[in-house]
């Protein structure tokens, strides 16, 4: 059951919010206030019974509901929203913070705005014993053309055409996707959209997004795929592909970042135990010997067999030039 305390904030910012926000409909307005379509309606009709004391139909709050649209006639005087302490400044600035520099969330210059004007409104809050929030003009991180593309894109429910560098297949591929959310992974962010190619649902890590244009139609995704809850299964790699054990040790931790890998337990050295998905011999053999003594084949050991013969023979040919 919601707390009283949260539902009383809520209905205090909602008038402000549809003054706002005339004419928007119920299924918009619910999504901005995060709360379900029974709920909204509960909050509205539990608006519509106050007002000023005597209680007439001229003092309470009303609203106008034209077809499914919303808009308030009369605010019994709730013209703003309510302001924010200085507890509940700070943390919003970090999250904020924290949000544009992660790609594709959020438009970095908003956020940045927004920021600015959070900052200098709760100003006069801040500058209380603790917890002090201060305006600062901070620049805005760079947004790849790529990144913009995608974000827009999800916003405007716009198929995309993207160039995309799989890891495991070493590969750059062109594909048209349609958007359907952006999710955040182990502290990346990835795309998840339905791959017209595959015909089935994708996760595209943005730094590997070469290049993204967004096309001139509406994103389309099967309507099942967009009812469905994220699937973050789709993150652990292909399992059509060959898959291999490999030792990993604690100064190239960063590989579980940035390749297709499941860590299965830690050793007492510090290094790990992990599982990672590779599309071919070849690629898999360079990249572990690019790695040294870093990175260990365990399983499969016809793969372990390739890395050691292949840094023997290019150990033989450093020491042949070397004489």
């Amino acid at each position: 059951m919601t707390p009283v305390s949260t539902r009383l904030v809520r209905l205090l910012n909602m008038v402000p919010y549809f003054q706002a926000n005339p004419r928007i409909t119920r299924a918009e307005a619910a999504a901005d206030l995060g709360v379900s379509a029974k709920q909204l309606e509960e909050d509205l009709n539990q608006l519509w019974m106050c007002g000023l004391p005597g209680y007439f139909p001229g003092d309470l709050i009303d609203f106008e509901f034209s077809g499914d649209t919303i808009e308030v006639t009369f605010s019994a005087g709730i013209d703003r929203p309510l302001k924010l302490t200085s507890p509940e400044a700070t943390g919003l600035l970090v999250a904020l913070r924290a949000l544009a520099d992660i790609p594709g969330v959020v438009d970095p210059q908003a956020a940045r705005s927004a920021i600015a004007k959070i900052a200098a409104a709760a100003g006069t809050v801040g500058h209380e014993a603790s917890g002090s929030v201060a305006a600062v003009d901070e620049p805005a991180p760079i947004e790849s053309r790529a990144a913009a593309a995608v974000r827009t894109a999800v916003q405007y429910k716009h198929a995309l055409s993207i160039d995309y560098y799989s890891a495991s297949h070493d590969t750059l591929t062109s594909r048209i996707v349609d958007p359907i959310r952006v999710l955040l992974i182990g502290g990346q962010s990835y795309l998840e959209a339905w791959s017209r190619e595959a015909e089935g649902v994708r996760l595209f890590r943005f730094d590997r997004i070469v290049d993204a244009t967004e096309l001139g139609e509406p994103a389309a995704p099967p309507e099942p795929v967009l009812q469905a809850p994220p699937d973050t299964s789709l993150f652990d790699g292909d399992p059509a592909l060959p898959s291999a054990k490999v030792r990993v040790a604690p100064s190239a931790s960063w590989m579980f970042e940035y390749y297709p890998m499941r860590e299965l337990h830690e050793l007492p050295d510090g290094s790990c135990e992990a599982v990672m998905t590779y599309a071919s011999e070849d690629w898999m053999t360079r990249l572990v010997l690019g790695f040294g003594s870093a990175v260990q084949v365990v399983e499969p050991q016809s793969l372990a067999q390739r890395v050691r013969d292949a840094a023997a023979a290019a150990l033989e040919s450093y020491q042949a030039v070397s004489s």
